[in-house]
């Protein structure tokens, strides 16, 4: 009978590796890409030549990194050549990206038999994404792509991981809706202006790992067709998330609460870029982003110097809508403002149980406490740390406008064609400037020198205060505890008094020690703190009731 049994289960088992098997051969061949054939292939054989330490040509190509840490790059032509030549030039940055990226992947998901799966999973379901591309973009990318490092093919062919990593933000803001996206956006104009001109203002709070943000790219794009265009990028993004071009239009990006998406479509920052490369107007920009079908909703705050004023398109994967304030000065953090869009169940629920209105209102708050804005001004925005009324939130907490996670933030003067740039850590390094009609003026870069303008915005002075050394020891100690080590519970809320989360990391650990008593105490605590969403409540009221179950 056990014999029977055995051999029963053993043709279960067989058949269940078979139908993987098939499984996996099915979702291969039905999810593979086929590279577009490029009209010229002869930029292939052009190699880049060192100008200096980190400085690199190619043609009238260059990409160079500034004293102030960024990376600067100059790509002009056709869409392949465009993508061969940011590859070439771009090589070890984009490995180095790609290789924190793959170590993040690796961290979220330990196992290498479920990153397998995934990668099938995440290719089925994209498999008609290069449908939703355009003949340009795909072609931009594909050149992108031979320079990617093969040791990454695990993750798939590098055509095809490629377009999945721009696709990465969509599927990973609409299946997780982590906050690993907390942007937040403002802009003044007229008499909110010090010199009556649109001035915009963005932290992109897009967090994926410190070693993500090591090696940000500033590019500037001379294509053969439409606007000459700046944009905030890394290596191997073709993408836009932060940018301005030469018509004086602005574009960038903050994410708003999604549904699941039921199938691949264009990804948000492909839209962006297309809009960034062919809108001169508020109008154009509207009609591009009506063209196109996008895996999830989002929120594209648009200047536009032709106009003098900004709106935001709001966009889900079935309609767009267009909030104008009709006033001047706008604000835009994680949430919907349109009458339509607005008032949908799921963005009131996103508005009630996430940081995003509070963040709005903050900032509301601190553009009514400042004369007309310039950018030292803007700056000092996106730099604060405090709460509503200016309580003292603790460093680190999502309400915060400056989170304290920042890839990068940016001040666009659209009218003058200029931008502000800071430099690391986050938003609190020296904010320096570069003049879109200087840049585009050079005819290549004959030696390696500085191409920023003489003007800067002072690192901001918390860089030198014990409470920025003590929230890096916090973040440290933070990391930690979530690879598995012991900490000591208390050092959290010794490092971050204020901050709600310090508490919960002393409860959790308190609690993995079977200190029930003063886990509880911990939680209890981080309740009387300023919380920043009610799911994070909601974790620490469980937590609290754990204890009590454990000490009855």
């Amino acid at each position: 009978m056990m014999r029977k049994l055995l051999k029963g289960l053993g043709y279960l088992a067989a058949t269940i590796l078979v139908l993987l098997v098939a499984a996996c051969i099915y979702i291969y061949s039905v999810a593979i890409s086929k590279p577009p054939v490029p009209a010229d292939t002869a930029i292939l054989k052009a190699q880049p030549r060192q100008l200096g330490a980190n400085s690199y040509v190619l043609g009238n190509n260059w990409l160079r990194k500034s004293e102030s840490g960024w990376w600067e790059m100059y790509v002009e032509g056709g869409a392949f050549e465009r993508g061969v030549i940011n590859g070439k030039l771009s090589k070890e940055v984009f490995a180095y990206q790609e290789q924190a990226f793959f170590d993040q992947i690796c961290k979220l998901v330990p196992s290498a038999f479920y990153r397998q799966f995934l990668k099938y999973l995440i290719g089925f379901y994209n498999r008609d994404l290069e449908k939703n591309l355009t003949p340009e973009q795909r072609l931009e990318i594909y050149g992108v792509s031979l320079s990617a490092n093969p040791k990454f093919d695990e993750i798939g062919p590098a055509y095809q991981r490629l377009m999945n990593y721009h696709a990465a933000h969509d599927i990973g803001h609409a299946l997780q809706n982590l906050a690993l996206v907390g942007c937040s956006a403002f802009a003044t104009w007229n008499e909110r202006s010090e010199d009556g001109g649109l001035l915009i203002g963005r932290n992109f709070d897009f967090y994926v790992g410190d070693r993500f943000a090591d090696n940000k790219i500033v590019g500037f794009f001379a294509p053969d067709s439409g606007h000459r265009f700046m944009m905030v990028t890394w290596g191997g993004m073709t993408g836009v998330v932060s940018g301005m071009n030469m018509q004086g239009l602005t574009v960038s990006l903050n994410a708003a609460k999604s549904d699941l998406p039921s199938g691949s479509a264009t990804p948000i920052s492909l839209l962006a870029r297309e809009i960034l490369q062919y809108a001169g107007s508020i109008e154009e920009a509207v009609a591009i982003a009506r063209k196109r079908h996008t895996f999830v909703s989002e929120s594209l705050l648009i200047g536009s110097a032709h106009d003098n004023k900004a709106v935001v398109i709001e966009k889900t994967p079935d309609e767009v809508q267009v909030y104008d304030p009709n006033s001047n000065q706008l604000i835009c953090t994680n949430h919907y403002q349109s009458a339509k869009l607005g008032n949908t169940e799921l963005n009131k629920n996103h508005m009630e149980e996430s940081a995003s209105v509070y963040r709005q209102q903050r900032i509301a708050e601190l553009l009514g406490q400042t004369s007309k804005l310039n950018p030292q001004r803007a700056a000092a925005i996106l730099r604060d740390q405090g709460g509503l009324g200016n309580k003292f939130i603790g460093y680190g907490n999502e309400k915060a406008v400056n989170q304290l996670i920042c890839h990068h933030s940016i001040i666009f003067e659209p009218n003058k064609r200029l931008v502000w740039l800071a430099a690391a850590p986050w938003q609190l390094g020296k904010y320096v400037a570069y003049d879109l009609n200087k840049i585009f003026a050079l005819k290549g870069l004959g030696t390696d020198h500085e191409l920023v303008e003489n003007s800067t915005i002072a690192a901001d002075t918390f860089l030198q205060a014990p409470a920025y050394r003590n929230f890096v020891a916090f973040r440290t100690l933070a990391a930690k505890a979530q690879a598995g080590e012991e900490v000591s519970p208390q050092q959290f809320i010794q490092l971050n008094p204020e901050y709600y989360h310090a508490y919960v990391l002393a409860g959790n650990a308190f609690y993995k020690q079977k200190n029930y008593a003063e886990a509880r105490q911990a939680y209890a605590q981080g309740l009387t703190k300023e919380i920043a969403s009610k799911g994070e409540e909601q974790y620490m009221r469980k937590q609290i009731a754990a204890c009590d179950k454990q000490l009855r």
